[in-house]
């Protein structure tokens, strides 16, 4: 698909393709979400290259996510959304020039409909390339903060289940300690990547004072959510090992009520045993109270090691 929008009343509305009055190169942004052939072929006539493939947008090495060129600083920046229930890092591929931006991705992303929308209701919200992409980048970096914030919550009621006394539910919280340390994990990703992207604009993108101290806010607002990022993890490792730690003990109970039972019926056995034996001549099975002093003797024998066990706080 390929959207071109441009300047109308000092708000950003999409341009109709088909209207051949306003040739695309008006454009002030061209946002093209998983091509086709003929929207490839339009777009870089534009672009005066052909636009990079899939493989090439997802490339992690920073030689290939940030360069700079005739056509102007090329940025390859990752962005958190849900993709069928599950949280997943699309990277969106930016080439900023000085008299438009184009952006490049596979699937839709919530931050660009997001900011259309604004764009199109209020005025001067994205009047030019760099502030549509500090536009971006500023949406991406308040949903990883809400993100982070519904992670908090989410380890909360887990602490609930892990520290409850009574009726833990440890295996279902374990399953959530997994399911936020993973999506944390894809925040601090985004976060870093984030945060290079706008140091590589700040370094190469010769901005104005004023889309230069919009950056720099947006660093700082980065800055202040790392260590909130740090402290979630250390929150998921705590809770982790409390919950195995826990695991761990009521499995040692259970091995701990065998081990003790198998003690308390080994005297027991160990006299079965003996007068079990077929041997011809044992004195004690002429006696008239042979049979229930066995008996006796096999409960005592089993009582025995209880009470010791109790006493000693064992049981």
């Amino acid at each position: 698909m390929l959207n071109a929008f441009v300047l109308d009343d000092r708000r950003l509305i999409v341009m109709p393709l088909d209207d051949h009055r306003r040739p695309l190169t008006e454009a002030l942004w061209v946002d093209l979400v998983d091509p086709t052939d003929e929207e490839r072929e339009q777009v870089a006539v534009l672009y005066r290259r052909e636009l990079p493939e899939a493989d090439e947008v997802d490339e992690i090495e920073a030689s290939a996510r940030f360069y700079q060129d005739e056509d102007g600083l090329h940025i390859h920046s990752l962005f958190l959304h849900e993709v069928d229930g599950h949280p997943h890092n699309t990277s969106v591929a930016f080439t900023l020039g000085t008299q438009r931006l184009f952006s490049l991705r596979e699937r839709e992303i919530p931050a660009f409909r997001l900011l259309r929308m604004r764009a199109r209701r209020i005025r001067d919200a994205a009047t030019d390339p760099v502030f549509i992409y500090i536009a971006l980048q500023e949406i991406k970096i308040d949903d990883l903060a809400d993100t982070l914030e519904e992670v908090h919550q989410g380890l909360e009621e887990v602490s609930r289940m892990v520290l409850e006394t009574q009726d833990r539910k440890l295996e279902e919280a374990i399953d959530e300690l997994t399911r936020h340390e993973d999506l944390n994990g894809k925040v601090r990703l985004c976060l870093m990547d984030t945060q290079r992207d706008l140091t590589f604009l700040l370094r190469y993108g010769q901005l104005s004072q004023e889309r230069a101290e919009q950056a720099r806010e947006l660093l700082r607002d980065i800055n202040s959510l790392l260590p909130h990022n740090d402290f979630l993890f250390q929150k998921v490792n705590f809770l982790m090992s409390a919950a195995q730690g826990f695991i761990s003990m009521e499995q040692n109970q259970i091995i701990k009520i065998f081990s003790i039972a198998a003690v308390v019926f080994l005297p027991p056995t160990l006299l079965a045993s003996i007068y079990g034996m077929n041997f011809r001549v044992m004195p004690e099975l002429g006696w008239p109270f042979g049979y229930p002093l066995a008996l006796v003797l096999m409960v005592l024998a089993g009582i025995a090691p209880y009470w010791y066990f109790k006493r000693r706080g064992w049981l």
